[in-house]
């Protein structure tokens, strides 16, 4: 168990390491380029994640405590039945509607068609 624990600590704190460095902004790394502190981490096993996580990024704590990403602040997610957008585009989508009212007569007339010819088909027994 200690043998296999030699082997799946130090690749746990890679794979985190690897998945902070490449979710950082580019302008909060430390140093060197994004880039190269993933090729560090990836090819110096032990030592590599470990200057990551102790020099490779900028870690100031929030102001106010945690704080969404910049993404995050930007995106504003509205329902789709509160957004006048999405309500509008459902009123212009009228040509599905009437491209299911097409489809629908042809098949009637179709299905006539055949009712039709069935009919002019089958032998009258006198």
């Amino acid at each position: 168990m200690l043998r296999l624990l030699m082997y799946l600590v130090p690749l746990a704190l890679t794979i985190y390491a690897l998945i902070d460095c490449l979710n950082t902004p580019e302008d909060e790394a430390r140093h060197l380029p994004k880039i190269v502190w993933v090729f560090i981490v990836l090819l110096f096993w032990i030592v590599g994640p470990i200057a990551w996580l102790a020099a490779g990024k900028v870690r100031t704590p929030p102001e106010q405590g945690r704080t969404p990403s910049e993404w995050h602040r930007n995106q504003r997610f509205v329902a789709p039945d509160d957004n006048p957008e999405f309500l509008k585009s459902l009123d212009k989508d009228d040509k599905d509607e009437q491209l299911l009212k097409d489809w629908e007569a042809d098949l009637r007339r179709r299905e006539e068609e055949l009712k039709r010819r069935a009919s002019d088909e089958e032998p009258k027994g006198d």
